[in-house]
């Protein structure tokens, strides 16, 4: 899923790394990257664009829809993108600093040319508050790198199956996979900080993390619920906004000998543990869960 045939081209006509393997695998990212973002594009044209009219492009606000989940949405995925792109940019060679920022361009730009795309859309429209949220999923990736040196803090996301596709098959998705891409009331967005990075405590294990996440529920429709769907009504559920607080495991301080198992964890990074939570929400107040996905 990367766009980044156009930084590592310029990059390479200035690349000083002259070792055989380096070349190869910067070669390698270009073309990955440029079968990647073809791949995706097709998958997301056949998920969100293929049944909506087009139009001319236009700006739409829509920081009113989905409670804001979509905003969240939109960080996490330019943060994960960030993180990709750094780790692919290491890998073929280039240095830490050009890593960094071509990570954190990689994130930006291929989420700014998916809302690109909305523009194009009768149906929604390019959404500066989307703009917005994939800037601060790559600054927060960005800052920790030149600050740090490290991520401390990362986006992650849990999943978990919802009843309200049920009602609104079109909106929310007909299918598991569907669901997945479509349905914000499963979708949970936390920001997920190692206690040892800050704290250096030998009581605290290295992998332990403490995660604050954020979850709206009820949802039937964007801005609001729907009343019916193909002559159908549609309960009335509450909107509700769920706030969450959970221990978390920091994959990458996982040692392992396996260089396998050592990337398997790495890959894992993006996903939080399903784990015992604390949530608070704005209509029933305070909430345990023995084990929140």
């Amino acid at each position: 899923m990367l766009i980044l045939v156009v930084f590592t081209f310029v990059l390479n006509l200035s690349a000083q790394d002259s070792t055989l393997i380096y070349q190869k695998r910067k070669r390698v990212l270009t073309y990955s990257a440029a079968a990647g973002y073809a791949g995706s594009m097709t998958l997301l044209y056949q998920a969100w664009y293929k049944n909506y009219d087009q139009s001319t492009f236009h700006f739409y606000n829509d920081n009113n829809n989905w409670m804001l989940s979509d905003k969240f949405a939109h960080a996490f995925n330019s943060y994960q993108l960030s993180r990709l792109g750094y780790e692919a940019s290491q890998w073929a060679g280039y240095s830490n600093n050009s890593s960094v920022w071509i990570g954190g361009a990689t994130g930006f730009a291929y989420l700014t040319i998916v809302e690109v795309l909305d523009g194009f859309s009768a149906e929604w429209g390019a959404s500066p508050g989307d703009l917005v949220a994939n800037t601060v999923g790559s600054a927060l990736f960005i800052s920790q790198e030149k600050l740090w040196d490290e991520q401390r803090i990362g986006l992650k996301l849990s999943y978990h199956s919802t009843k309200f596709n049920d009602y609104r098959p079109d909106l929310l998705g007909s299918n598991e996979i569907e669901s997945i891409l479509k349905d914000y009331n499963g979708l949970t967005i936390w920001l997920s900080g190692n206690l040892n990075d800050f704290f250096n405590k030998k009581e605290i294990p290295d992998w332990l993390n403490i995660a604050v996440g954020y979850n709206a529920y009820g949802m039937t429709g964007a801005a609001s619920n729907s009343l019916s769907y193909n002559g159908n009504p549609i309960p009335e559920f509450d909107r509700t906004k769920r706030f969450l607080l959970s221990p978390d495991i920091d994959w990458t301080k996982i040692e392992s000998n396996s260089r396998f198992v050592t990337l398997l964890l790495k890959g894992l990074s993006f996903i939080k543990l399903p784990a015992p939570a604390l949530e608070w929400n704005q209509r029933k107040g305070l909430k345990v869960h023995l084990l929140y996905f």
